[in-house]
């Protein structure tokens, strides 16, 4: 018999990426206690921990849709469009994605990079 990823002993989630690691307490699209909640992926999701709200939940991360590592959803581990993607599958498709998310993302390396002194 098959196991979802909800069913694994530990219910941790792990980011192969950036080694987050944290327990969960669903995994899915619709999470529990939630009303008309429907993610747009199948996440791992948490309780949040700092509300007493029964419906407030926290998108840990889900799988990328081209090579199925687990990420994270910090943005330098994935990025979601219209799919999950893990960032070395966005670096390596870069080109195929939208001038506007390649824009973005360049942005983003600029603004990284170390100043020259």
């Amino acid at each position: 018999m098959e196991q979802s990823a909800a069913e694994t002993p530990q219910n941790t989630f792990s980011c192969q990426l950036c080694g987050l690691s944290t327990s969960f307490t669903y995994y899915g699209q619709k999470p529990p206690n939630t009303r008309a909640v429907v993610l747009l992926e199948e996440c791992f999701v948490a309780k949040d921990p700092f509300s007493p709200d029964k419906e407030k939940f926290l998108v840990l991360g889900s799988t990328c849709s081209l090579c199925s590592m687990c990420v994270c959803v910090g943005p330098d581990c994935s990025l979601f469009y219209t799919k999950r993607f893990c960032i070395e599958c966005v670096n390596k498709h870069l080109d195929q994605f939208p001038q506007q998310i390649q824009a973005e993302l360049a942005k983003k390396k600029q603004s990284s990079k170390p100043g020259v002194s």
